[in-house]
């Protein structure tokens, strides 16, 4: 089971938003069993990041951990959404 996390600078709302998204589209592609989720804010996480199979953001991260990081700014503007979710798919997947 791979462990998701969305984080974003608080951990409350932008985060809880791109939860609920991501939840529905997991159940969508049949995934949810493939999955664990977790929320948080950026802050708390620095130090566990490599803790996560797949990390998504709506928060400015560190160079150091980019690499590592999907934005998901797509699911609150609505643009990019579907490569987006191909990403967070493939690293399911992997």
């Amino acid at each position: 089971m791979k462990k998701l996390l969305i984080m974003c600078g608080t951990g409350v709302a932008t985060s809880t938003i791109v939860t609920n998204k991501v939840k529905e589209w997991l159940r969508g592609k049949g995934l949810t069993d493939e999955v664990k989720l977790y929320q948080s804010k950026i802050a708390d996480e620095m130090k566990r990041i490599d803790d996560y199979d797949i990390i998504v953001s709506t928060t400015v991260v560190p160079d150091s951990i980019k690499d590592k990081v999907i934005m998901g700014l797509p699911l609150l503007t609505g643009f990019g959404t579907e490569e987006m979710y191909a990403e967070i798919e493939r690293k399911i997947r992997e």
